[in-house]
């Protein structure tokens, strides 16, 4: 059933699949779709889509992921809101009050999940684990858990643990560290100048041994490492991601329309899995440039298939 799947991901447009989308879901079989806010007006009209999808593919366990991050990156703000619910509110409290942290960040993801199970989502794209550091981009900010990556590290080790144990599956991000970008990924391209030594006890050391059954790489150029490509088409940094960081299973890129990548989609999507990224990620849910994503998407190999297995064992 996995194995006739293509190795990328896509969005769709709206708050049910119209007839050119599933048309395309037959065609080409993306390994997941992503939701965003334009996807979602309830649980109820959520969860028929959810079905929808999965009943074209005869996949219970279908992968759907969405970002659900609380704070502003909330795609379930239609229904509910987790304004006030940040990463680095959650970092400071573990500082303060340990005892507190633990019962409330479990409630938080206790219900988290729960709502992602009545929409039918299965995948949470998340925890954050870049370092917040001082003067770089917003785009991170209060995502992050802290400046410390040993807080960062301990609280995305709990993120994933509560979780699984909810039967949701996570993806580490932004892999090897998006923190200090200086700039927003999304509209021009980062290029990070510390010393790789210093990345790797720092930014790079949050990512380190976890258990996670994904991780989105980051959209930023490592300059010590390779000058001239983002971490998602660098095989230098894909090696280090699994070799120093220790990462082994699946590697997703982060959304391929994002403008840090200068080249064309088709070149991007073909890019993304010659530098060792497992899945392309595409997010906008326009026709046009999901054909391109998917027709450039190899078929899924056994590393995928055994790693999806493994995910799947956790869905009940």
């Amino acid at each position: 059933m996995i194995k006739s799947r293509r190795a990328f991901i896509t969005g769709i447009k709206s708050l049910k699949l119209n007839s050119s989308e599933i048309k395309f879901l037959k065609k080409y079989k993306p390994w997941g779709v992503i939701l965003f806010s334009r996807n979602i007006k309830d649980i109820s009209q959520t969860k028929k889509l959810t079905d929808h999808i999965r009943k074209i593919f005869r996949d219970k366990n279908y992968p759907i992921l969405i970002d659900q991050e609380g704070g502003r990156v909330n795609r379930l703000n239609n229904i509910i809101s987790f304004n006030t619910l940040t990463s680095e509110y959650f970092g400071d409290l573990y500082k303060k009050n340990k005892f507190k942290f633990n019962i409330v960040y479990k409630m938080f993801v206790d219900q988290t999940s729960h709502l992602l199970k009545l929409i039918g989502a299965n995948i949470n794209t998340l925890p954050v684990l870049d370092i917040r550091i001082k003067g770089s981009s917003n785009i991170i900010g209060d995502r992050s858990f802290s400046k410390d990556p040993k807080i960062v590290s301990k609280i995305g080790d709990l993120c994933i643990k509560y979780f699984h144990d909810n039967s949701i599956g996570t993806v580490i991000k932004h892999v090897p560290g998006h923190g200090e970008a200086k700039v927003d990924s999304h509209l021009f391209t980062p290029t990070v100048k510390k010393k790789l030594s210093k990345l790797i006890t720092s930014d790079f050391s949050a990512f380190k041994n976890k258990k996670s059954f994904f991780a989105m790489t980051a959209h930023v150029i490592y300059d010590d490492i390779d000058k001239s490509n983002t971490a998602t088409h660098s095989e230098k940094v894909i090696k280090l991601i699994r070799n120093k960081i220790g990462f082994t299973k699946i590697l997703i890129s982060d959304d391929l329309s994002m403008k840090s990548l200068k080249k064309d989609l088709k070149f991007n999507t073909i890019r993304t899995f010659s530098s060792g990224c497992n899945i392309a990620l595409h997010c906008n849910g326009r026709l046009n440039e999901m054909t391109t994503v998917a027709s450039n998407s190899p078929l899924v190999d056994s590393f995928i298939i055994q790693k999806t297995s493994e995910f799947y064992k956790i869905l009940r």
